[in-house]
């Protein structure tokens, strides 16, 4: 083998390798948002999990980023440990369609039909129709069609290079030589442990096993044992993904690793003894492209079929591995490195924006109890959820920037730019119903209270409002348009009602039926209660947009005031009704 061929040997190896990379990126992308719901939407049924883990897997043609995306699920709550098993167990099955789709480089024959399917045949017209598609079209869904097209093409190039560069060994006593080291299955497997560990694919190591077996001198007995190595290796990045992540999301990512690597361990005897008591025939013959797709298939499936009764010794098994601990590390879901897979990034920041939302409004309603039963636990509560909303919004809104440069795709594009504004929005309501519960420590504290009359009063506001806020969350958690909606028209009452409220304070104080002491405080709250009325909607204007594509949260106001969408007017006067002030 010369320097020469050594060069092609590299090159082919980068193409097949960007090929790869390039493909499986275009078909994630293209694929990513109806694959998280269907990841997240798993149901109990081990199965089906099972089922749809190969599904996903032959889609994107990784089971690395399949094997993450779980990580990131279990990470973020939206799947069960339990669940995750079934995924990763389909996933290491539908990684090798891909050695299935590299095996046809090794067909041979003069006939039409068979010239055709080789992938000299064919490739160079999957690589126009790439290049046609991504050049050709805005869409974003044809131009990633394109690039996986294109992707496919690169790879079977680098294939075809490979095989190509390699195939003076095929003559060479030196590789002969060193073959025989992986005479030994141990350090077979090892090999291919390493090298699937070092390019972090094992349907790329395995597509190089097979670009190696043109030489004809890799038997099926050294390839078996490097294609159980291949399935450990692979589990190296499910293995990065979830450090500084969950308990639950580490222990996920452990399951991977045992289950492979017992695989390995009950087969690896096995072939051992097959191989030197029955001795086949088969095993001494020269490994193929083909070949080698069936023993990778062989070996997942048999590992599967082994290991799926045992899903319940897995889990113990990972989870006695990490014991539960005092608490885990904050905001582990925002993980950076899932930033290479928009999709699963944007259904975490959602995830962590919903329980944000949650308890923004639970800590409103803390907030305005205390106006009426002053507390300290409860006002330290409010304090150290309020401090938890600002940590949110910081890590929040550094994660959305940096996923909005990754080329989420046009929907979750929208989605980031307007969850910007909902992270904001939270935060503020977070902050008024900080301001609130001072005002109501302080003036329990000072042993000043507000007038029976002025405690109606404000039960009513804050009646509308908690209405208020529960629909603009309802509408974020659930997509509930129709609650959305309705927000717009409670807002316009809160500030009506603001307006009122001040002015039969006045009254009150005019009369010597209020402290002048107190004053100040209604005024306060009577702002702060506003601005959380704006704030809820901004958050159900932001739903409405993204529902209507064509439309901002500007647009949508201005419909509104003009009378150009729902029934404004009606649903302000039902409100109006309900919240009618006492003796108004």
């Amino acid at each position: 083998m010369s320097i020469f061929d050594l060069l092609d040997l590299i090159g082919g190896l980068a193409l097949f390798l960007f090929g790869m990379h390039i493909m499986g990126a275009a078909l994630e992308k293209a694929a990513g948002s109806r694959l998280k719901n269907i990841l997240a939407g798993m149901t109990g049924s081990p199965l089906r999990a099972l089922l749809l883990g190969m599904g996903v897997t032959a889609v994107i043609q990784s089971s690395s980023a399949t094997t993450v995306m779980v990580v990131g699920f279990v990470n973020s709550g939206l799947m069960a440990l339990r669940q995750a098993i079934g995924v990763i167990m389909g996933a290491n099955i539908g990684t090798t369609v891909t050695a299935w789709l590299l095996s046809l480089s090794g067909i041979s024959g003069d006939s039409l039909a068979v010239r055709l399917l080789k992938p000299s045949s064919f490739t160079p017209v999957l690589a126009l129709a790439g290049i046609l598609l991504l050049l050709g079209s805005r869409r974003s869904v044809r131009r990633d069609a394109g690039t996986a097209l294109l992707g496919f093409s690169v790879l079977m190039y680098g294939m075809e290079a490979m095989s190509g560069a390699v195939a003076p060994l095929a003559h060479s006593e030196a590789f002969a030589r060193f073959l025989l080291v992986f005479t030994n299955p141990i350090l077979g497997v090892l090999a291919g442990a390493l090298l699937t560990a070092v390019i972090q694919s094992s349907s790329a190591s395995v597509g190089i096993l097979q670009a190696l077996s043109a030489t004809g001198t890799v038997t099926n007995a050294m390839a078996i044992p490097i294609i159980m190595g291949q399935n450990i290796g692979t589990t190296v990045t499910a293995l990065l993904s979830s450090v500084g992540t969950t308990r639950a999301a580490r222990r996920t990512a452990l399951v991977h690793f045992y289950f492979n690597l017992l695989g390995t361990a009950v087969c690896l005897p096995v072939f051992w003894l097959i191989r030197d008591l029955a001795a086949p025939a088969l095993l001494g013959e020269g490994a193929t492209a083909f070949s080698i797709a069936v023993f990778h298939s062989i070996f997942n499936i048999a590992c599967t079929a082994l290991l799926f009764p045992f899903r319940g010794k897995l889990e113990a098994l990972a989870v006695r591995s990490i014991p539960e601990s005092a608490q885990d590390a904050p905001f582990a879901m925002l993980d950076e490195r899932l930033l290479t897979t928009p999709a699963i990034a944007a259904e975490r920041c959602r995830t962590l924006i919903c329980d944000m939302a949650s308890r923004a409004e639970r800590n409103l309603l803390l907030a305005i109890s205390l106006l009426v039963e002053p507390s300290d636990s409860a006002f330290e509560t409010v304090e150290q959820e309020e401090s938890y909303l600002d940590r949110c919004e910081d890590a929040l809104g550094s994660y959305l920037v940096k996923l909005s440069a990754c080329d989420p795709g046009e929907a979750d594009s929208r989605s980031v730019s307007q969850w910007l504004h909902t992270v904001t929005d939270l935060e503020r309501i977070g902050d008024h119903a900080m301001n609130i519960a001072q005002h109501a420590r302080d003036m329990a504290r000072s042993g000043h209270r507000f007038s029976a009359a002025a405690n109606a009063d404000l039960q009513v506001i804050t009646d509308a409002l908690t209405e208020t806020v529960t629909r603009a969350t309802q509408a974020f958690r659930d997509g509930d348009i129709p609650a959305a909606e309705g927000v717009e028209p409670l807002e316009d009452v809160i500030d009506s009602l603001s307006a009122q409220l001040r002015d039969r304070h006045v009254k009150r104080l005019q009369a010597g039926e209020c402290e002048f002491a107190n004053s100040f405080a209604f005024d306060e709250i009577l702002t702060d209660l506003e601005r959380i009325g704006d704030h809820c909607s901004n958050i159900a204007a932001c739903q409405i947009a993204l529902s209507a594509a064509h439309m901002d949260m500007h647009a949508y106001r201005d419909a509104v005031k003009a009378g150009e969408t729902g029934d404004f007017q009606a649903e302000r006067r039902a409100a109006a009704e309900k919240y009618r002030l006492p003796n108004a």
